[in-house]
């Protein structure tokens, strides 16, 4: 990195159409973060057809600050509606209710937004370091680390999974069948297209993740539509207050909760919300007063909030070094990010280094411009939430339908958000997770073009797989990851802990 890279990137940064950008997409993320049960993904989502119109650097921008602000956002309704507005947020929503319905609120609504934004700040540091210094390593890899790369991707997201494993792998399972739809394999053969010149093409992603994450959270609100949105508490004082008294009190948390949240966010298909719950969990296991835990105790919301934005950043990581999302948000950037022509990979940095820096500026610039619009956010949601949801849903799924068709111009957009905004809906209520399956479809063709690749150079060898050092470490951890549920429970039948 040189200075002039680093002159460059700033002045990408500090275009006033950039900077416009960036407010623009804070307010939105803001917006859609804090209607209980539209997600960080949603917006994400959204924001697509409308960067198709944008240079690359303001077209991501856009997206980091969106799901940024959305994360933190999410805090909102938890707090006074006791509905998280994203995943992320409801590890600590009964915690958050809990303090407001105390006269907390204000506190529990601080120590979201000013943790949020240390553990993003913590997060992006972590990524200017070590995503370079990763690319360095990558440019030593052939199909056979990619392809291991991939299965530990997959196989880590369903086992990371709250909930059964097994309804992960058949989420897994599904995703990767909608992968194989179309010409785009090594063979060109089509597959699944029933003579169907759109199906030919494969399924766009887009419109399947719009309706997986916006439709499907469409539905659930209208099934919830009699119950009331009832606040816990009205008046909502200075949310600053005592905060550097907590970050003086809990030191280890936040420094703890930021760590975990970026590891988590760094491994294939994990995210911010699995990173909150492992938080949460961990800061009671350590806490001394884990009793307090559940009555309204802020100690959990301090490192939990901190952990959801620094996944965030370490979802960047394997995606910008190997192309393997980190998370939903990023699968969706991935696509983004090719279409721009800032292509993943280890030679980004290299070809593209300002750029790159570029996206970095933007990563502390959207955690910093999160403290004075949290606030007006906090001030601004309490009316919003006001809103009846017959109103604001409809509004939504008008957005999603014109993102939809947009992608392709083609109403078959539509129609695949439609079908598969009703399939993750049925899903969900059943307890199959979706994050899986959107891994599927992400990495299928990934998973099929490295096999293939790598069955040729090798003879068809399986032990080809193993033979690189860094190919037969990475095979090793991936067949652990794999076999541990079978030999955890193996221990469990022999009276073992494991």
């Amino acid at each position: 990195m040189t200075l002039a890279v680093l002159s460059q990137a700033l002045s990408l940064v500090l275009d006033p159409y950039v900077l416009w950008v960036v407010f623009a997409s804070a307010a939105f993320g803001l917006f859609v973060g804090a209607i209980p049960g539209l997600t960080a993904t949603m917006a994400t989502a959204l924001l697509v057809p409308v960067t198709f119109f944008m240079p690359p650097v303001p077209a991501i921008a856009a997206i980091v600050t969106a799901t940024a602000m959305a994360i933190f956002a999410g805090d909102i309704p938890s707090c006074l509606l006791r509905m998280p507005g994203t995943a992320a947020s409801a590890a600590y929503t009964d915690e958050a209710y809990a303090m407001t319905k105390k006269g907390h609120g204000e506190m529990a609504l601080g120590a979201g937004l000013v943790f949020s934004a240390v553990g993003g700040l913590f997060g992006t540091a972590v990524l200017i370091a070590a995503a370079p210094a990763l690319a360095e390593v990558a440019l030593k890899f052939s199909s056979f680390e990619y392809f291991w790369l991939v299965v530990l991707g997959l196989s880590s997201a369903v086992f990371l999974t709250f909930g059964s494993p097994l309804k992960g792998v058949v989420s897994l399972l599904l995703g990767l069948l909608v992968a194989a739809v179309g010409l785009d394999n090594p063979a060109a053969f089509p597959r699944f297209t029933f003579g169907n010149a759109e199906l030919s093409g494969g399924l766009t992603l887009i419109p399947i993740m719009i309706g997986m994450f916006a439709v499907s959270e469409i539905l659930r609100n209208v099934a919830a539509m009699e119950q009331p949105w009832e606040m816990a508490q009205a008046r909502i004082g200075n949310v600053f207050t005592g905060m550097w008294r907590l970050a003086k009190r809990y030191p280890l948390g936040i420094l703890r909760g930021s760590a975990l949240g970026t590891a988590i966010g760094a491994l294939p298909g994990a995210g911010a919300d699995i990173a909150a719950w492992m938080s949460y969990a961990i800061s009671k296991k350590f806490s001394k007063e884990p009793e307090k835990f559940g009555t309204g105790h802020v100690e959990g919301i301090v490192e939990a909030g901190a952990s959801n934005n620094s996944a965030l950043a370490g979802a960047w990581i394997p995606s910008l070094v190997f192309g393997i999302p980190g998370d939903s948000i990023t699968a969706i950037v991935i696509g983004v990010l090719y279409i721009k022509g800032l292509n993943p990979g280890p030679t980004v940095f290299m070809e593209k280094a300002p750029e790159m820096y570029a996206i970095f500026f933007i990563f502390i610039i959207a955690n910093l411009l999160m403290l004075p619009l949290g606030v007006a956010a906090i001030k601004g949601a309490k009316q919003l939430l006001r809103a009846p949801r017959e109103l604001l849903m409809p509004v939504i799924l008008l957005f999603c339908i014109v993102g939809s068709f947009a992608i392709n111009n083609s109403l078959f957009g539509v129609v695949l958000m439609l079908v598969f905004g009703l399939l993750a809906y049925v899903m969900e209520e059943n307890g199959f997770p979706v994050a899986p399956a959107i891994l599927g479809m992400v990495l299928g063709a990934m998973l099929e073009e490295h096999f293939i690749s790598s069955m040729i150079k090798s003879d068809g060898r399986l032990l080809g797989f193993f033979e690189r050092p860094i190919a037969g470490a990475l095979g090793g951890l991936a067949l652990l990851v794999i076999a541990w549920p079978l030999v955890r429970a193996w221990l469990e039948r022999k009276g073992g802990k494991p």
